[in-house]
């Protein structure tokens, strides 16, 4: 095998990761009617969900999006394994920059990426300087993760001001500090130790899902149950026992052994054992594919019982949101009724007064007025429309006036329906069921 193929799960993997960085570092900075894809702000009660603005009372679609993350995870397990781990996790990411680029390609601390069991020895400045130098990039990593819930914009003007916003700069400090943490001290150790989705991983697989396989067939039988072999002993069997697979392994593994926990599908002992089979015109002994397709040699089989479903279960998810997000309304009305229930005026008319907490969530002024669908109901405050600025919201006392038209001995309940609508822009409305009181005579 070329060197060219045996290095394109590697090649394939900086591709990915620097796609990846870049699109996760910009993303907030893209913004279309002043709205970012995703933005879940504490700060300003607003939700930014595909360039969309929400009020945090309109979270109907954060379980959507909860459920769409993790059917999305599972599907991809049962599919292809820990194919999250070794391809998009971020500590994964972390641990090549500061490892294989900084470390080995930049600082060269590390002779070459094909040993990842021992860490460098003395070189006490450069490896000062890497952390240093990782330092900086947390602090750059923790900002661009808190640009998520604080708009970049304003997280710099808070910034500029931090005596005043202290929690979101111990935020991002504690952020940026666990990130230095996670990287230079815990390593891999947050893989094997710390991550719950290794845990559960096993759980979704089945003899159809993509793993990385160590081939007995053709390689031999290293581990026995009993006993390890430093070569196989089988007759044609193709290890040389070299040992390129473990020695590159960044979770310290030895794949030949099966499939274990600690495996990321990272296919970096694959790359290894590509370069070693190329001399003998081999392909690698280690393979990205099930164990059917491995034993029955055939291609893998995508569509099954398992994956079919997660997608079916998925596109219901899609199709549901898409519905919900379509009915979001153009403007926020909450009705509340005040501590008293009605007023009974001299000329035989009743008073009903409510508190409206209406708020604007379109991107620019508007004024604002309600109407009501009984005709022998009026509106006598306020009586004139109101302005309400871009996203604010106003509590309003509106009072509502009849003539009494209830003439028995009890309380008579009347359904409405109030409309609260702009004046200057009548697209903009919401419509709300409340009640209105007659007193008995």
């Amino acid at each position: 095998m070329s060197k060219d193929v045996h290095l394109s799960y590697a090649k394939r993997r900086y591709i990915f990761f620097a796609c990846i960085t870049i699109f996760v570092f910009i993303l907030p900075f893209i913004r279309i009617n002043d709205a970012q894809l995703f933005l879940l702000s504490f700060d300003k009660s607003r939700v930014d969900l595909f360039f969309t603005k929400f009020d945090m009372q309109e979270l109907y679609l954060m379980p959507f999006l909860f459920i769409t993350l993790f059917l999305t995870i599972f599907f991809l397990t049962t599919l292809a394994g820990r194919v999250w781990c070794g391809w998009s996790c971020p500590q994964t990411i972390f641990r090549t920059l500061f490892r294989d680029l900084l470390q080995t390609k930049i600082l060269k601390i590390r002779k070459n990426i094909q040993n990842k069991q021992n860490e460098p020895q003395g070189q006490i400045f450069k490896r000062a300087l890497a952390v240093g130098i990782w330092c900086v990039l947390a602090l750059i990593i923790a900002a661009n993760f808190m640009w998520y819930f604080v708009p970049p914009l304003d997280f710099f003007a808070y910034l500029h001001d931090a005596s005043e916003h202290k929690i979101l700069l111990a935020f991002w400090l504690s952020i940026a500090a666990w990130l230095v943490y996670d990287v230079v001290i815990l390593k891999e150790n947050f893989c094997v130790y710390v991550c719950p989705y290794a845990r559960v991983q096993s759980v979704m697989f089945d003899s159809d899902t993509i793993q990385v396989i160590y081939s007995q067939k053709r390689g031999g039988v290293i581990y026995d149950g009993k006993e390890k072999f430093k070569k196989p002993k089988e007759e044609g069997a193709l290890c040389t026992g070299c040992e390129a697979c473990v020695r590159i392994c960044p979770t310290h593994i030895d794949i030949r052994k099966g499939m274990q926990l600690e495996c990321i599908n990272c296919l970096e002992c694959s790359d290894a054992c590509a370069k070693v089979m190329g001399h003998f015109n081999e392909s690698s002994l280690i393979e990205w594919r099930s164990i059917n397709s491995q034993n029955e040699n055939k291609k893998v089989k995508i569509f099954r019982f398992r994956t079919v479903a997660y997608l079916v279960i998925l596109c219901v998810v899609l199709v549901s949101a898409a519905l919900m997000s379509g009915k979001k309304e153009s403007m926020l009305l909450n009705i509340n009724r005040t501590s008293e229930l009605y007023k009974v005026l001299d000329q035989g008319e009743v008073e009903n007064s409510y508190v409206f907490l209406v708020q604007n969530t379109q991107s620019k002024d508007h004024k604002f007025y309600f109407e009501i669908d009984d005709k022998s109901i009026e509106i006598s405050r306020p009586n004139r429309p109101f302005t309400l600025k871009a996203g604010a919201k106003q509590k309003v006392i509106v009072t509502l006036k009849s003539k009494n038209e209830n003439t028995s001995e009890k309380d008579l309940l009347k359904h409405i329906n109030i409309k609260a609508y702009a004046t200057d822009e009548p697209t903009i409305s919401v419509q709300r069921a409340s009640t209105f009181i007659y007193p008995k005579r």
